[in-house]
């Protein structure tokens, strides 16, 4: 059991890999079903180019149909300070100001220099907190870049300590091509914990190598306290060659056993998440999907075969 809280970014970070632009409707479905069994906080969507990102295009739309009470609870990627006026100005209420460590990685993913992006969040920071929002500081390849590399820890910390990035209420620290081990993340983690400001830290994982929930465990116990994940281990990006799928929602929940999780719960996940991939043509990477559709049925987390 553990305190740490899952963000399901399957409607972002899931889906932009896929080609495929699922219908506005389609998509608040998703988030309501996912609020309603109990899963914490969301990432809904992107703010990124739709003719780089098509399936990113209807964000606005989304966030415009969704509550207030709904978005309290949902997260928007901005890149940019306009990225966050418009997304503010649609409803949002909390955005996830992302860049890259690696300054090759950030002018594929974003068109410019890391110093560049780092260099506007300020006014991204006011833009959010003018309209009463809050926003992380989100650094994308923290541990490798598929261009150049290994990723030193301190040039991340630099980018965590830099007085631009004051404001941001969280540090999302992302493993974007799923190659760190247990050991590099709980370092990681715990140094930023320990060196920089006070925030809340955000692991962002994926499962490339087989370690996605490992790292993610390793990151819940080095301090950090959200961790990200994808139904069926959807997801990747489309600027950074290598990248697999996300670290899958119910693996990550089935490990750490969340005090809102029952077993009709992550059967409801798992059954979201088999009608959505069969939506996409995605494969299902979920274990733990693969558990609860399992024919052990003495163990009470098992639901058995789909009816």
């Amino acid at each position: 059991m553990t305190n740490a809280i899952l963000r399901d970014v399957t409607l972002r970070d899931g889906l932009q890999l896929t080609g495929k632009l699922l219908a506005t409707e389609r998509k608040v479905e998703i988030v309501r079903e996912l609020l309603r069994l109990g899963v914490p906080s969301l990432e809904i969507g992107s703010m990124a180019r739709p003719d780089l990102v098509p399936p990113m295009a209807n964000t606005l739309e989304v966030v415009e149909a969704l509550t207030p009470e709904e978005l309290a609870r949902c997260w928007v990627w901005v890149a940019t300070p306009r990225h966050v006026e418009r997304a503010v100005a649609a409803g949002a209420l909390n955005v996830q100001y992302c860049f890259s460590a690696s300054d090759a990685h950030n002018q594929a993913n974003i068109g410019r220099s890391t110093e560049a992006s780092l260099a506007a969040m300020p006014a991204a920071v006011e833009t959010a907190r003018a309209a009463g929002g809050r926003i992380q500081l989100c650094i994308a390849t923290s541990f490798t870049c598929p261009f150049d590399g290994p990723v030193p820890e301190e040039r991340v910390l630099a980018i965590a300590r830099d007085a631009r990035a004051e404001g941001a209420e969280d540090i999302v620290l992302c493993d974007t091509l799923g190659q760190a081990v247990p050991a590099q993340v709980s370092s990681l983690v715990s140094r930023v914990g320990e060196e920089t400001p006070a925030r809340r830290i955000v692991y962002h994982g994926h499962d490339t190598w087989g370690l996605g929930v490992a790292n993610t465990l390793a990151a819940i116990g080095a301090g950090a306290t959200v961790v990200d994940g994808a139904l069926g281990g959807l997801g990747g990006c489309p600027f950074a060659p290598g990248a697999s799928g996300n670290t899958a929602s119910e693996d990550i929940v089935f490990a750490t056993r969340p005090s809102w999780l029952t077993p009709a719960g992550l059967a409801g996940m798992v059954e979201l998440s088999e009608d959505l991939l069969a939506d996409l043509g995605e494969p299902n990477r979920s274990k733990a999907a693969q558990g609860v559709r399992s024919s052990a049925s003495a163990f009470a987390w098992v639901a058995g075969p789909r009816r």
